[in-house]
């Protein structure tokens, strides 16, 4: 569960604390970012895609009550039941009744961002339901006890040594063991047999279109289709944002998604649902809103929902990769995380929207075109407002402040600090207890002179012609 108390510096420090692990972190996911342009780079008109993209994004926030009636009457007609869910527990109270109508105990689930936002693993534990999460990356990290670190790339935070000593534990594969084949074909067969006994099938939606009334599913392993498809009754989880208008729409996302979050043309499977899959079978479609109306009203703000999940933002945000998904302390992390979750409680991450160097690479590489660093920017000053910012902060502020309005306190502060950037040892102005930001960063060469000298120079030089 969220700790409001927790902050991401404190969280930051322990993951970087392993710098193997830090490193090999960063070069990973920035290897799946050079994937990502690779697949854009292929395509003449990527940058014609991102923009219909965001355009098919605006229409559907800005006709959502509308969108979302047409979607329900058309799944009501295809044979779905559709439910409303105002928050996280009415979500999970929904999808519990569903279970006790079917007198179900074992239910298999495949990735769904949704259903770790409401908790819904624990909560249908704590109800005596075994829940066997279906995705490889989710099924690690369930065995270890944590939750992902990333929404696309569940357990990238985890080494396959780590991997083998966990099924080794749960699944009694042999000690030592981390050739990756071997550990897939363990999980393989443990899960086929979840997938067997499994009473109902959860899963989450990418896309649900409004002039159809059915929704995609989006994976790699194929775990959906065989979680959905051999138990009778299907739950289908779903963010009120993941509305497209029309069929034709879901062309431009689906070439979009996989290009932007793994560097793949398509992913392996794209599994189309129209309804339930026979006369015996159910379909059961939860709409959920859990912040996201709130969200819709701030105009600032509005277009984080545009979100279609993909993790490009994650894999190319410095801080990310070298802080680690768990540092954030909410269900979806990184630039876009940072956005969401103050938009939801300002007073229990507000130092997420400072995780952040304002370099605007999440913003490049966003495929519907979300102005995340402006977003990030905006929530910093909201923060200021609601008197969220700390004081270690704001002091600094305030002096750098008042000796800005002082043109010549401003010149002298500049000329002492150039001097003591000369004189005082590496070994002091690094040391990682008078100076922690020091610890991995080096600063460039002193300048001979500053910006202010360089310009006064300048100016007579122009002056005598």
């Amino acid at each position: 569960m969220i700790q409001p108390t927790t902050k991401h510096p404190e969280q930051a420090s322990k993951f970087i604390a392993n710098e193997k692990r830090a490193h090999w972190h960063d070069e990973t996911l920035w290897f799946v970012r050079v994937k990502r342009d690779r697949q854009a780079a292929s395509l003449p008109e990527w940058e014609q895609l991102r923009e219909q993209a965001s355009g098919i994004k605006n229409h559907v926030l800005t006709h959502l009550p509308e969108l979302l009636d047409q979607f329900e009457k058309n799944a009501i007609a295809r044979g779905a039941k559709v439910y409303w869910a105002a928050d996280a527990a009415e979500h999970n109270e929904i999808i519990l009744k569903i279970l006790k109508q079917h007198n179900a105990k074992n239910i298999v689930k495949s990735k769904s961002m949704l259903t770790e936002e409401c908790h819904l693993n624990g909560f249908l534990e704590r109800n005596g339901y075994e829940v066997v999460d279906t995705d490889l990356g989710e099924r690690i990290v369930q065995f270890r006890k944590e939750t992902p670190s990333h929404i696309v790339l569940p357990a990238i935070h985890i080494k396959r040594e780590e991997v083998g000593e966990t099924f080794h534990e749960h699944l009694g594969t042999p000690a030592g063991e981390s050739d990756p084949n071997f550990l897939v074909e363990a999980a393989r067969g443990h899960l086929r047999e979840k997938f067997c006994r499994a009473d109902i099938g959860i899963s989450g939606v990418n896309f649900a279109v409004a002039e159809t009334g059915g929704f995609v599913v989006c994976t790699n392993e194929g775990n959906a289709d065989l979680g959905v498809s051999l138990p009778k009754v299907h739950i289908a989880c779903m963010g009120m944002e993941k509305l497209v208008p029309r069929w034709s729409d879901l062309a431009v996302f689906t070439r979009l998604l996989a290009r932007s979050a793994t560097g793949q043309p398509i992913t392996a499977y794209t599994s189309h649902f129209q309804g339930p899959k026979d006369a015996d079978s159910e379909l059961h479609i939860i709409i959920v809103d859990n912040g996201r109306t709130a969200l819709l009203d701030q105009e600032e703000f509005r277009n984080s929902l545009k979100c279609i999940r993909c993790g490009a933002c994650m894999n190319t945000c410095p801080v990310y990769r070298r802080s680690g998904g768990h540092s954030y302390s909410t269900t979806v992390p990184g630039p876009i995380g940072s956005i969401l979750a103050p938009s939801r409680d300002p007073k229990a991450f507000y130092t997420l929207p400072h995780a952040c160097t304002l370099c605007g690479s999440c913003t490049d590489v966003c495929p519907v075109k979300i102005d995340l660093h402006h977003q990030l920017y905006t929530w910093r000053s909201k923060l200021v407002l609601k008197n969220l910012l700390p004081w270690s902060k704001r002091f600094p502020m305030k002096v750098a402040s008042f000796a800005m309005q002082r043109p010549k306190l401003f010149r002298l502060g500049a000329s002492i600090g150039k001097t003591m950037l000369r004189i005082t040892p590496k070994s002091l102005s690094h040391h990682p207890w008078l100076n922690p930001w020091g610890k991995q960063r080096d600063l460039p060469p002193v300048p001979k002179k500053t910006f202010g000298e360089m310009y006064r120079e300048r100016s007579e030089r122009v002056k005598q012609g």
